[in-house]
């Protein structure tokens, strides 16, 4: 999901734990016309695009084969009046999952690869932090959320854009400390899709971009799809990824995220995907010819239930959502929704968010893609579009999702002021602040430099260029990072000292509660590199 970033509470939820916006498709063809989407569907997507403030969308329905709809709205740019249409590119972020297990699906049917092979047999050096973990874990657990690590563990090793490579991210698994049990809880994570993927040039010697072209794209003719932005040239047709910064919606750069591909990193379009939801639906199987691209077998084995998710409760306005169990397949969501299978995955990316979801029972499926950090404004969408499929009454979702939206921002906006005026803010640091700079370590991502600049103390990542920030004194030995991209979630850094005044370490925080979970900075430990010629 790459990184999700869908910071609200209800967006979060349906990103770890989705919680309706799922559909169930029928596992036989259905001989009678695909019935049109719903009449007001323009409009409707009109109004959620201005309520929630994205400034361009794609999407797609998928009806017992049939692409019945694929559609592009709005603007691919603020400022620009070039419009979206159904070609238009979006990075689908953790939608890449369910490809990435697509294409392990193939190399299973041909007796290269068993889904309960032993990852350190498949990709030689695979390491763990915990030998018996590292010893047991599968490609089945690499792809089902199950490996004890804490939700987003790591990834800061590549959000934002940092400079490390698949297999450089691949060997510092072995320094992050479960936060469970092996098999014992889901955590949504992206470093273990990241080594899945890496299984594929190991096993076939091509690498994973090179393998789901070659093997998915072309297969399904998705001739516009690509797994890197780097392929965002001048004349091409793609969207400009938009997000809220300093409390303005604005157009961002592009994130490269080629070093955690497999995880997040495929941009598509809404014809593309709605290829995708036809080859899903159909179980593998082409639907405008002869073949499959993978078995129905790897069909059953990708949609059945791996990992067990809890059924949470949710706010009354959203009671028709109330499920009855939810779990993690290979690259899915499993849920129910009013009695009905639904298989589903939301992506995530610095600007864009999408949603995938498929209902078997009613051979349907649909897709939303956004250039904009709005779950609210797909989701309002999808459910506009498959209430009406499932004969159910007619709900206004955008008027629902924007009430819990404004309560979420608001409890948030309550949390910070509170935590703004409890503070002691005429404490001052232990120590002169010439004494924090230095070089710190983190066991997994590295490096991490504080320096004195004009006065005040400046942290930088080592490793990712774009993480600069100025430390501002908050209380006694915590200062909060202010970034100077405006785009990463400020933090929260607090020093323990020694005995003798010397620094301990130091760990971090995510300043609002709404921060997205891809910036890790909780599970970081910063130790001071030790200097030079220093008594041992």
């Amino acid at each position: 999901m790459l990184r999700l970033p869908l910071p609200r509470r209800f967006s979060r939820i349906l990103v770890a734990f989705p919680v309706a916006v799922f559909l169930t498709w029928s596992m036989s063809a259905q001989t009678a016309p695909a019935p049109a989407p719903p009449s007001d569907l323009d409009a409707y997507v009109a109004t959620a695009m201005t309520t929630f403030e994205v400034p361009g969308l794609s999407l797609a329905i998928v009806k017992d084969g049939k692409i019945v709809l694929a559609k592009g709205y709005g603007i691919r740019k603020l400022g620009d009046s070039t419009p979206v249409d159904e070609h238009t590119l979006f990075g689908i972020g953790s939608n890449t999952k369910a490809f990435t297990t697509a294409a392990l699906a193939t190399l299973v049917d041909a007796g290269k690869l068993s889904w309960d092979d032993p990852a350190y047999q498949r990709l030689p050096g695979f390491v763990m932090y915990d030998p018996y973990v590292s010893h047991e874990m599968t490609v089945r657990d690499l792809v089902s959320h199950r490996g004890g690590m804490s939700m987003g563990e790591g990834d800061l090793l590549f959000w934002p854009q940092s400079t490390y490579t698949r297999d450089e991210i691949v060997y510092r698994l072995r320094f992050m400390k479960p936060a469970y049990s092996f098999r014992s809880h889901f955590a949504y994570d992206n470093l273990l899709y990241l080594t899945a993927g890496q299984v594929i040039p190991a096993v076939t010697g091509t690498s994973w971009d090179e393998y789901i072209r070659q093997n998915i794209f072309l297969p399904l003719g998705m001739a516009d799809s690509n797994t890197s932005v780097t392929a965002f040239k001048p004349g091409v047709n793609y969207a400009s990824p938009h997000s809220r910064v300093d409390g303005k919606l604005q157009v961002i750069p592009l994130e490269t995220l080629d070093n955690v591909g497999p995880a997040a990193a495929i941009n598509s379009s809404a014809v593309d995907m709605a290829k995708w939801l036809q080859l899903q639906l159909n179980h593998g199987k082409f639907t405008d010819r002869d073949g499959r691209l993978f078995s129905e077998r790897q069909s059953r084995e990708m949609w059945a239930p791996q990992t067990l998710l809890p059924v949470r409760n949710l706010a009354p306005s959203l009671a028709s959502l109330k499920t009855n169990f939810s779990a993690y397949s290979l690259g899915w969501f499993l849920r129910d929704y009013h009695g009905k299978k639904v298989i589903s995955h939301t992506g995530g990316v610095a600007g864009f968010v999408s949603r995938v979801i498929m209902i078997p029972d009613e051979n349907l499926g649909a897709v939303v893609l956004t250039n904009a950090e709005a779950g609210e404004a797909y989701d309002s969408i999808l459910y506009h579009i498959l209430d009406p499929y499932l004969g159910l009454p007619l709900t206004n979702w955008t008027a629902t999702l924007r009430q819990l939206k404004d309560e979420d921002e608001k409890d948030a906006a309550e949390t910070m002021k509170k935590a703004e005026i409890s503070r002691a803010a005429d404490s001052k640091a232990s120590l002169p602040l010439d004494k924090y700079a230095g070089v710190y370590k983190d066991a997994w991502y590295g490096p991490i430099t504080i320096r004195m600049e004009n006065g005040g103390l400046v942290i930088s990542f080592d490793h990712t260029p774009g993480m600069i920030g100025d430390l501002q004194p908050w209380q006694h030995d915590t200062f909060k990072a202010h970034w100077r991209r405006r785009t990463i979630e400020d933090a929260f850094i607090t020093f323990s000292l020694k005995p003798d005044d010397s620094i301990e370490s130091a760990r971090m925080e995510a300043v609002s509660p709404l921060a997205d979970f891809s910036f890790d900075y909780q599970d970081l430990l910063l130790k001071p590199e030790e200097k030079k010629g220093s008594a041992h």
